[in-house]
């Protein structure tokens, strides 16, 4: 049972005014695809949810229930949006 309308199958790891996160943002608007934010600790050393779901402390960090993909580094999941979202298969 899909909750669609409840919280949205992708959820953004990422700090605030952080330009690599703002990148992935963008992309996502860019798709029109729904997402939550979830805020990080700005100190690498605090990010212990981001290590849980990614393996490491580095942000932005994208989970997407859909797929069943966590992954990291901005390139990666822009790459990973427009392959998966994009519509140019």
């Amino acid at each position: 049972m899909s909750a669609k309308s409840a919280d949205p199958a992708i959820t953004l790891y990422r700090l605030q005014a952080c330009p690599y996160c703002e990148r992935v943002v963008r992309k996502l608007q860019e798709y029109d695809l729904p997402y939550q934010s979830r805020f990080v600790e700005p100190m690498h050393s605090d990010r212990n949810v981001v290590k849980r779901i990614s393996g490491k402390r580095t942000v932005p960090a994208i989970v997407d229930e859909d797929t069943g993909v966590t992954m990291s580094e901005s390139a990666n999941i822009v790459e990973y949006i427009e392959n998966t979202y994009g519509g140019e298969n």
